[in-house]
């Protein structure tokens, strides 16, 4: 639970996932005043009963061994928060996120389907606010993207019109200069043949949680939108061989993906998101187009490093979270996030 001191003491951090996400907003976190990590939690055989430091790269010993063990570990720390970043669909974490907070700790989850959930489960979104409610603690998720690029900071420029139209957003990256994992994401190197066969056995899913920053955009503007559309899952095919580090693409092989989504309002789309990640793109950008009075076009080149963003997010989002009334909160519910560059505790209201 939200605890109130006399004096400033240091936050109390569970890590809950520690693959290369997780590690990397552990990396951060350790350079951060005001904070400590308690403990770290991981299902993943290779991590679990290995010191934290071996796990995400950082040298010394912490005295942090990972546990695959939640029911343990989280009454024996007394964490304030946990960050949490294990999957893209909330089925798949309702009961991690669940469990932490019936130990009264304020969660912020990488989740995508939980930066706006109640879209697709409106009943999970629901039965987790009043769980958040009743042990009086804080849930949110965000990240790069959903969470901030394609959502938070357009709904932010709206505030500069006084009549908007259309909104467009575009978030276009090189995977070459992403981390491996999420090249073969993609499905960078595939033949064609072999990226229709991924898509259909969900080894390649596209981008999770374009309808979610659509219908937060929507709800924060009061739209109230006919219908979602998220199209199909588009291969980019090379025209000419490119490579990463660890990926050749040969001349006619698949690159990458795009994928789009368009919120639809009287029969036209208002809000259109298109996502595109290969190998070889020429220039990367993440843009955003509000058609309104005023215009406002905003284009960030080279577009925000996606590993990076996220673990900067999610880390300054903590004392929006540790501030917040209890319950489940989307981006589009806190104060505007901000680096936080000291020590945390000059961040909270105690």
């Amino acid at each position: 639970m939200k605890k109130e001191n006399a004096e400033p003491q240091k936050l109390k951090i569970a890590l809950y996932g520690v693959g290369s996400i997780g590690a990397s907003i552990a990396r951060l976190l350790l350079k951060k005043k005001g904070l400590e990590i308690v403990c770290a939690i991981d299902s993943a055989p290779n991590k679990v009963g290995r010191d934290l430091s071996d796990v995400i790269g950082t040298g010394e010993p912490l005295g942090i061994i990972v546990s695959n063990a939640p029911s343990e570990v989280l009454p024996a720390t007394k964490p304030d928060v946990a960050v949490h970043a294990t999957s893209s669909f909330l089925k798949n974490v309702f009961s991690q996120i669940t469990e932490l907070v019936e130990h009264g700790v304020n969660v912020i989850s990488t989740c995508e389907e939980l930066s706006y959930p109640h879209l697709s489960h409106r009943e999970l979104a629901a039965d987790l606010d009043r769980l958040a409610k009743k042990h009086g603690v804080t849930v949110l998720a965000t990240g790069i993207n959903p969470g901030f690029l394609m959502d938070t900071l357009p709904i932010v420029l709206t505030g500069l019109c006084q009549e908007v139209k259309q909104i467009h957003v575009e978030r276009v990256m090189d995977a070459a200069k992403r981390r491996i994992p999420f090249q073969k994401k993609i499905g960078a190197g595939l033949t064609l043949e072999e990226f229709k066969e991924k898509m259909e056995t969900g080894q390649i899913t596209g981008h999770v949680g374009l309808e979610q920053s659509v219908a937060m955009i929507a709800d924060a503007l009061g739209w109230r939108l006919q219908r979602i559309e998220v199209g199909e899952v588009e291969p980019v095919i090379a025209e000419t061989p490119v490579e990463s580090e660890a990926v050749k693409v040969t001349r006619g092989n698949v690159a990458g993906l795009s994928q789009s989504a368009r919120g639809v309002m009287n029969g036209k789309p208002v809000i259109t998101l298109v996502f595109k990640a290969y190998i070889g793109a020429k220039e990367e950008y993440d843009s955003i187009t509000i058609d309104g009075t005023p215009s406002i076009h905003e284009k960030i080149s080279p577009c925000v490093h996606g590993d990076l963003g996220t673990a900067a997010i999610i880390v300054n989002s903590i004392p929006k979270v540790i501030n917040a009334e209890p319950g489940l909160k989307t981006m589009k519910d806190l104060p505007i996030p901000s680096a936080v560059l000291e020590d945390m505790n000059r961040y909270l209201k105690r």
